[in-house]
């Protein structure tokens, strides 16, 4: 028995990644195999010849048209999965079909559906608008997770980490210091974690791209639709300037944060990270420095969950774990994703 939530929307890819070379991912422990037809749709299916299970991704295997071929046994198949030909024959076993997946392209992501494709309401995905909205400009990458999935939500729900992991670049002693309040709304299925700083240290990360040099108010809106996206709202601003009353906020600065979360398989994690913001959007040299210290930012938590994750697979079930209040997110998190999960 598997620990992945069937059912549910997960990203796969950016947008970008998808093209005329057909490649796999493993989501939830399946490998599917992307590719683009001409007229640019993305398709998704298994990454398994139905003859004899050779990789689709594997050359010499390629594309005609809209038709992928089997670099082993020639094997050829339509964008929707089903066999149009084989060698040696004109008849076409009726079985011969690949397994298809439901896929969206929406936020600069290639979301795919795992579970029964009756289920696949594509309204259901979450938005993530700002990765592909005028106004914004955004950086993102892709690192891989040899942990679990699970540890990625801990992580990310609980930012307190920031002021000891990620000092010197998003973290100041502010953020551990300041209590955090948590929300979770049963309906909508969404945890909300807020952490607002009146006074605080202004990080490297934020001095640099937004040119403050005095300590700042920041506030840290957490957003989390499990299983799959993670969202921080984060606004910086000088210390006492705050939105107007209707709501505009001109002075202050506002940068998005986007993780997808994404089993790979039951001890890995494709950790899809993007940056959004609505300053700066044309300077190039702002844009390398984010991208370039989030995946430090990124790089660092891979290292503490590989570690947690080796620590956790050698101790025996059943170890006693604290909790405190800095963990209210992560522990209603965790409950609304074993609701999903069933159990």
């Amino acid at each position: 028995m598997t620990s992945f939530i069937a059912n549910q929307w997960y990203v796969a890819a950016y947008a970008r990644e998808v093209g005329r070379t057909p490649f796999a991912r493993t989501v939830c422990g399946e490998s599917i195999l992307f590719w683009r037809t001409n007229a640019a749709a993305v398709t998704a299916m298994s990454d398994r010849c139905v003859h004899r299970r050779f990789p689709l991704s594997e050359q010499p295997s390629h594309l005609v048209d809209d038709t992928l071929v089997c670099g082993y046994h020639g094997f050829t198949y339509g964008a929707d999965g089903v066999c149009v030909a084989v060698p040696g024959q004109r008849r076409v076993p009726r079985t011969a079909r690949l397994r298809t997946y439901p896929v969206v392209e929406q936020d600069s992501f290639v979301w795919v559906f795992i579970g029964d494709p009756a289920l696949a309401d594509g309204a259901r995905i979450p938005r993530a608008p700002w990765l592909d909205l005028a106004g914004w400009t955004a950086v993102s990458g892709r690192e891989p997770l040899a942990a679990r999935s699970s540890l990625l939500v801990d992580n990310l729900m609980d930012l307190s980490h920031e002021t000891y992991l990620h000092g010197g670049y998003i973290g100041t002693p502010e953020v551990a210091e300041t209590p955090i309040s948590t929300r979770v709304d049963e309906e909508a299925g969404i945890v909300y974690v807020s952490r607002r700083m009146a006074d605080a240290a202004c990080p490297p990360f934020y001095a640099k791209s937004t040119g403050i040099t005095g300590r700042i108010t920041r506030w840290q809106d957490i957003e989390y639709t499990p299983p799959c996206l993670y969202k921080l709202h984060s606004r910086i601003a000088p210390v006492g300037v705050l939105p107007n009353a209707d709501g505009s906020d001109p002075d202050a600065f506002h940068v998005e944060v986007v993780y997808a979360i994404t089993p790979e398989t039951e001890n890995s994690t494709h950790d899809f990270w993007a940056v959004a913001r609505d300053f700066a959007l044309d300077d190039q040299g702002v844009s390398d420095f984010l991208a370039e210290s989030n995946r430090t930012v990124v790089m660092q938590d891979v290292t503490a969950l590989n570690a947690l994750e080796r620590v956790i697979a050698g101790e025996p079930d059943g170890y006693q774990e604290l909790s405190i209040n800095i963990d209210t997110g992560g522990l209603a998190a965790r409950r609304m994703n074993a609701k999903l999960a069933g159990r």
